[in-house]
């Protein structure tokens, strides 16, 4: 525990702040401020393009610190020392792009540096100058907060010491979509279904952005397979973004794909209520939680670009992951859609590791390892 007398002082600098990022800051204040810990929150500004998705975040005690982009966003300079006397750690985000974060890294300083991040690109090249780079900046820390437990295996590779790293289990608030499902009628889904032509037909639904790394042709080709095998079979498609072009060819070549773009709130359950498994044969991240709070489970591929929030999904109990080939997706889709036992056994899986992954657990875990960091000596 930490020692009683003056409060301890933390600093979490952000980029930028987004909405799901509010309830976890909320909670963490409150955790630490009951172990005699104050913890202040430094936002920066997002670049145009980020306000465009407007998902940012309000947090009234949060301190607002300037902000310069540079080469269209790909170098970022914050600089905000001022904030940070009398301070006994400050949590960094650790992204190569966060020029000042590398100076404090570096330079000379009296109080511990977290990093916080994914522990490598997931996107990018493990061997390239820049994820060397990233690899090198960790030896510089005093502690590291890492998303998941690949993240913790990437950090402790880089040679980092386990004993220093804790492993949050990323997470966001999930109440909103659990009150969301358990408010719609099992009458509402059959008549949703009605309108867009699903009844009595095996569904599966791909929601997110739609870009690249979602591989939405794998998606399409899969469908085709899985029809070989399940003629009824429906593609149900929620989302928007720089593919919807590609998506709206596809509705209208094909009767069996419903694209109904972007859907959120209880629109996103009652649509999402409709279909027994999820697909996404690309990039999976923090909506593998959308699976396991709605009891759909997840359908993907080992394609190597996945966010660090794969780790949750234990194939074969609250989901699937198969090879990264199309014939491997398709069988796997089709057999769980025709297997009603084995379907309703992973319903389950996911209905028991959404109680795993909250955003109260991570605030808990993210408090300990605050409280750890501050009794435990710097590395230099």
């Amino acid at each position: 525990m930490v020692p009683s007398g003056s409060p301890r002082r933390v600093v979490i600098v952000e980029r930028r702040l987004t909405h799901y990022r509010v309830p976890l800051y909320e909670r963490l204040r409150e955790l630490l401020a009951e172990r005699q810990i104050d913890l202040a929150v430094l936002v920066g500004t997002a670049t145009p393009e980020e306000l465009a998705k407007r998902d940012g975040g309000h947090l009234p005690w949060a301190t607002v610190i300037p902000t310069h982009y540079f080469l269209s966003g790909s170098l970022c300079w914050q600089r905000f020392n001022g904030h940070l006397h009398d301070i006994d750690l400050v949590v960094m985000d650790h992204q190569n792009k966060l020029l000042y974060n590398h100076w404090l890294l570096c330079g000379p300083r009296r109080f511990r540096v977290a990093l916080w991040g994914h522990g490598r690109n997931m996107q990018g090249h493990a061997g390239s100058l820049s994820e060397r780079f990233k690899r090198w900046t960790i030896s510089k820390a005093d502690w590291y907060f890492a998303y998941t437990q690949i993240s913790v295996d990437v950090v402790a590779s880089a040679g980092f010491p386990v004993a220093r790293i804790t492993n949050l289990n990323n997470s966001i608030d999930t109440s909103n979509l659990s009150h969301d499902r358990d408010s719609i009628a099992p009458g509402e889904i059959a008549v949703l279904k009605r309108d867009l032509g699903l009844t009595g037909k095996p569904v599966g639904v791909f929601i997110g952005s739609l870009f690249a790394e979602k591989r939405l042709d794998f998606l399409l080709e899969a469908g085709r397979r899985i029809r070989r095998r399940l003629p009824e079979f429906q593609c149900l498609i929620i989302g928007d973004g720089p593919e919807r072009e590609k998506i709206r060819k596809w509705t209208a070549a094909h009767d069996w794909v419903h694209w109904v773009g972007a859907r959120r709130g209880r629109e996103k359950a009652l649509f999402l209520g409709c279909a027994e498994v999820m697909l996404n044969p690309g990039m999976v991240g923090l909506g593998i939680l959308d699976s396991f709070v709605l009891g759909i489970p997840l359908v993907t591929t080992d394609c190597g670009i996945h966010s660090p929030e794969i780790a949750y999904l234990r194939s074969g109990e609250n989901g699937v992951m198969t090879p990264d080939n199309v014939d491997a997706f398709a069988v796997a889709v089709s057999a769980l859609l025709g297997h009603p036992v084995a379907l309703a056994g992973m319903r389950q899986g996911c209905v028991d590791s959404a109680r795993d992954f909250r955003i109260e657990t991570m605030a808990d875990r993210f408090a300990d390892g605050i409280v750890t960091a501050l009794a435990t000596p710097r590395q230099r």
